[in-house]
């Protein structure tokens, strides 16, 4: 994984095809899930994100849809893949890497795994926002679950 860190058309190819083909990206008509809607002002971005977490805290599904940029698709596809599965308090360590990654803070790019790829992003300002807003949309859900408990 440490290679792929520093191989920029790696990261450009996971971005890309995470965009083109983004995981997870319809929402559900079933009950339980709860659901956050996102828009930026400053981009296209304008996306709602679901969840299903059970009582245990597991997050068994993520999913989302709406219009949005390469880095708010891409982002978010491997964000729904990188939780799923997991409990909300490994999500939250998670989320807490990507968003030092993203401030250019210390993190550990193995627990991040693909989302590796918006490394760079925190130098270009106007970006942050499209590569958080999935995010920040989920970490949302999981404190109201947390509220809930």
């Amino acid at each position: 994984m440490s290679s792929l860190l520093n191989d920029p058309m790696i990261l450009r190819e996971i971005i890309m095809d995470h965009y083109q083909y983004p995981h997870n990206h319809q929402l559900s008509e079933q009950d339980g899930y709860r659901q956050v809607h996102m828009a930026s002002e400053s981009c296209i971005d304008d996306i709602t994100v679901q969840s299903l977490i059970d009582d245990q805290g597991t997050i068994e599904d993520i999913r989302f849809d709406g219009v949005a940029c390469t880095i708010s698709t891409a982002s978010t596809s491997i964000m729904t893949e990188l939780l799923k599965g997991r409990t909300v308090e490994e999500a939250k360590k998670i989320m807490d890497n990507y968003f030092a990654m993203i401030e250019e803070q210390k993190y550990d790019p193995e627990m991040l795994q693909e989302a590796v790829a918006f490394q760079h992003v925190g130098r270009q300002a106007n970006r942050i926002k499209c590569a958080t807003i999935g995010w920040k949309a989920m970490k949302e859900m999981m404190e109201e679950w947390e509220k809930q408990q």
